[in-house]
């Protein structure tokens, strides 16, 4: 039997379901360990995905002063002695982190049982979990390469769900504006809708909004107040939101690792805002390379205005060989990214516990 640890956000947990998926679908007997805090239980307690699961009472260490690090420390600790019963009663051959401070316990736990450790590394630049544990496990995965990083270091394809790929295509217009504030509601992003709305509208463009749960009756007041909440298509959150993402041209969204390789799968050229505060800035290196590229916008939060996106459409509909701009950027996205990322990093998986001796 394996593991797959980590969560707390949608990011990490996407990565979770999509290996819990593959692993699944070749016969593999699976539990999960998570958090009471942040979204896990939410995606996993009823998932048919897992022999059991387990959520630990942690939360973050990270950002947190004094007392507050002190207690998050505290529950850690309790919570690695809580993984290692776990991992030991259920003969655990190997466990996946997925990163995440719902990671920690499980990932400190298999390490002090010489029980096979295994990363994904979602993130640009490198998580403080991970680049602790990193050290002692047998293999991390990224999807963004670093000439630095040693032997143990594997590049692959990020794990992104088959959905996003079935539902992409090549845009060759400007009709529809998705808006993603995410399931968590980023008030700048919401904000930011609201101020383009109104000009979006008269230019005859469609508008696609997720505000999240949190934000959803204050934005539709606001909207309401506008005169234009029946022009929007508005709502909290979506568990199909590939299908709205199938709709729109353009996205403004953050730039979270699996936003970015989603949009890219969808072929959805994006202006990024990154969450300023995300640790170590690393929004804004996970859509550095497609800016480079010249295949998507990034704009800081402190500096959005309704004129980056503007602007951003006017590029896009720039005339190309064949059509407007947007389709070669569309076509470059398409390029860009593998759907066999996930099939790819069980593969190493489990040939390396083949390999070792280790039946899963």
């Amino acid at each position: 039997m394996l593991a797959i640890t980590g969560g707390g956000t949608g990011g990490h947990l996407c990565i979770a379901r999509s290996l819990a998926q593959e692993l699944q679908s070749r016969g593999e007997d699976l539990i999960y360990i998570g958090s009471l805090s942040g979204q896990d239980k939410a995606w996993f307690e009823s998932s048919d995905l897992f022999k059991q699961c387990f959520f630990l009472d942690t939360t973050g260490v990270v950002d947190k002063k004094a007392f507050k690090k002190m207690h998050a420390l505290y529950k850690q600790i309790r919570g690695i002695k809580t993984a290692k019963k776990i991992l030991q009663e259920h003969q655990i051959r190997a466990l996946i982190s997925v990163g995440g401070f719902s990671a920690g316990p499980a990932s400190f736990a298999s390490i002090f049982s010489k029980i096979p450790l295994y990363i994904h590394e979602q993130n640009a630049i490198q998580g403080t979990l991970n680049r602790i544990i990193a050290p002692y496990a047998r293999c991390v995965f990224s999807s963004f390469k670093n000439p630095n990083q040693d032997s143990k270091y594997i590049y692959t394809p990020y794990p992104i769900q088959q959905s996003f790929f079935e539902h992409a295509r090549i845009r060759t217009n400007i009709q529809t504006v998705l808006f993603l504030g995410g399931s968590q509601g980023a008030k700048a992003i919401n904000e930011f809708a609201l101020l383009c709305a109104r000009k979006l509208l008269k230019r005859g463009m469609n508008i696609i909004h997720q505000c999240g749960a949190s934000e959803y009756e204050r934005i539709a007041t606001l909207y309401k107040g506008l005169g234009i909440l029946k022009s929007i298509d508005l709502f909290a959150f979506d568990i199909q939101l590939v299908k709205k993402m199938q709709q729109a041209d353009i996205c403004v969204s953050r730039a979270g690792a699996s936003s970015v390789w989603e949009l890219c799968a969808n072929n959805l050229p994006t202006l990024f805002v990154p969450y300023p505060f995300a640790a170590k800035n690393h929004q804004y290196y996970n859509a550095l390379e497609f800016e480079q590229e010249g295949l998507a916008r990034i704009v800081a939060q402190k500096d959005l205005h309704p004129s980056h996106l503007f602007e951003f459409m006017r590029s896009l509909k720039a005339p190309a060989k064949e059509g407007f701009y947007i389709s070669e950027v569309s076509r470059k996205l398409f390029n860009k990214v593998s759907n066999n990322g996930t099939a790819l990093i069980v593969d190493q998986i489990l040939d390396q516990l083949k390999v070792s001796g280790v039946k899963a």
